[in-house]
């Protein structure tokens, strides 16, 4: 097998790296500005729906060789959509209670609610993924990881039952501290920097034949840009008025955001070929633990910037404005 010499794939990574620096930079600097680009507009029975400009630059970049590996999931080993409906179903009886509580948990739980529900109806469009099963399949791990941190948080496991950006995620969410968008970016960098690299080299990275599996990652992104509008719009609406603010100081267009999340979902595949082609046990081990670090380090430096009352759009207090949309509706 041939890989990528060394010096390449390190480049490729700080590439990756220096993408995601800047964008990161954005986040916490920039005054959010409309794209000015044209968007793309979907007309479905009558009810015209505009995406926000979609940027696609990481499909452009190849993947590196993989050993084909068979998967070992124990979840949705068959790839069956019907997995996909028991994940939403599971999903939405999470988040009814954190939701009823006004807890701040409620927010990212609701993100994932509604990007798994618009995954479901992009999955059923014929020839969208190039292998649907798969990709269910990885959809359904993929929530497992997230379940099991939740749970183990929850139920006060901090003995390795957690890791360190989840750890740090859940408990700024407890603490009621953040800005809304704080907890919705802590826990997509603890979903995506953390856990998709396990997920992805866990399930493989080639099919039997050799063939690469990153043109379809690369299609999840354009279903996500399809979400990302609507949720944070909702998020708003029932959790938190600033997390839709995108003229705020630390306020951020859709697209803009989604290049953040495309840069997290690249680092994250190539994260899981160093995984995959790790040349020994040890070896795979020590990326898992600088995947473990530099997502923890992400998850401080957000829960920093989201904490600052003077440079956040907090407006009137979250868990008051919360209270009064249950009470409505």
């Amino acid at each position: 097998m041939t890989f990528m010499p060394a010096s390449r794939s390190r480049a490729s990574r700080l590439f990756i790296s220096f993408i995601a620096g800047l964008l990161s930079a954005g986040l916490s600097l920039a005054t959010a500005v409309p794209a000015t680009a044209t968007a793309t507009t979907t007309t479905t029975t009558n009810i015209t729906t505009t995406e926000p400009l979609f940027i696609g630059w990481s499909g452009l970049l190849p993947p590196l060789p993989a050993a084909y590996s068979p998967t070992q999931a124990q979840q949705c080993a068959d790839g069956a959509p019907e997995c996909v409906d028991a994940t939403i179903t599971q999903m939405q009886s999470r988040f009814a209670p954190l939701a009823a509580s006004c807890d701040h948990n409620a927010v990212f739980a609701l993100t994932y609610l509604r990007t798994t529900e618009e995954y479901r109806r992009t999955a059923a469009q014929p020839a969208f993924f190039a292998d649907v099963a798969y990709v269910n399949t990885e959809d359904a791990v993929f929530a497992a990881y997230y379940f099991h941190a939740y749970d183990a948080w929850l139920a006060g496991d901090g003995g390795g039952g957690v890791s360190p950006a989840w750890q740090i995620a859940f408990d700024a969410a407890a603490g009621r501290q953040l800005a809304g968008a704080g907890n919705i970016l802590l826990g997509m960098n603890a979903h995506v920097n953390r856990d998709l690299p396990l997920v992805l080299a866990s399930l493989g990275l080639v099919t039997a034949g050799g063939q690469s599996r990153k043109a379809d990652h690369d299609k999840v992104n354009v279903m996500l840009n399809r979400v990302i509008d609507p949720l944070l719009r909702e998020a708003a609406d029932r959790f938190d008025p600033s997390i839709d603010d995108i003229a705020s100081p630390l306020g951020l267009s859709y697209t803009v955001l989604m290049q953040i999340l495309v840069a997290w979902r690249e680092t994250a595949w190539r994260n899981a070929e160093r995984l995959v082609n790790a040349p020994t046990a040890e070896a795979r081990v020590q990326i898992q633990r600088e995947i473990e670090t530099t997502a923890a380090a992400t998850a401080t430096v957000l829960r920093t910037a989201y904490a600052v009352p003077r440079l956040l759009p907090l407006g009137q207090n979250r868990d008051t404005y919360c209270a009064a949309r249950s009470a409505r509706s």
